[in-house]
């Protein structure tokens, strides 16, 4: 969790200050635009039904997801679909990411490998059935 989450609080932090400056101006460069987007996107998938915490390791997979951009191209209204639909996929296809993240506690190089292979493919593929290109 602290590979993944290490960056989050300070994602965070820049997220929200931008946000509040970007309310006083419109011409907002690339970089900062970017940067809002991914901050939307990570407050989104932090959310969690009241009650119903997720394990770790789709709160690490999910997480993965957010700050190594995956969500950056998908509409905020979309993410509770995609989250849901990501630990379906993985489920059934990747299941050893899941074995390997609650195993290992650690994400090394070859495990990093199948979990932006298996997002990328998913991340692919909810956007061919959402009509999002």
């Amino acid at each position: 969790m602290k590979q993944v989450a290490g960056t989050l609080r300070l994602d965070l932090a820049q997220y929200r200050e931008l946000a509040a400056f970007a309310q006083f101006g419109s011409d907002l460069d690339k970089a900062t635009q970017q940067q809002l987007t991914r901050g939307e996107r990570l407050v989104e998938i932090l959310k969690q039904p009241q009650y119903q915490p997720l394990p770790m390791e789709k709160q690490v997979t999910i997480l993965f997801a957010g700050t190594k951009g995956f969500l950056d191209s998908l509409p905020v209204n979309t993410l509770g679909d995609f989250e849901k639909g990501l630990y379906e996929h993985i489920a059934q296809n990747e299941p050893s990411i899941f074995d390997d993240l609650r195993e290992k506690e650690a994400i090394d190089a070859t495990l990093e490998e199948k979990m932006k292979k298996a997002i990328s493919a998913f991340v692919s593929s909810f956007k061919a059935t959402k009509g999002l290109n």
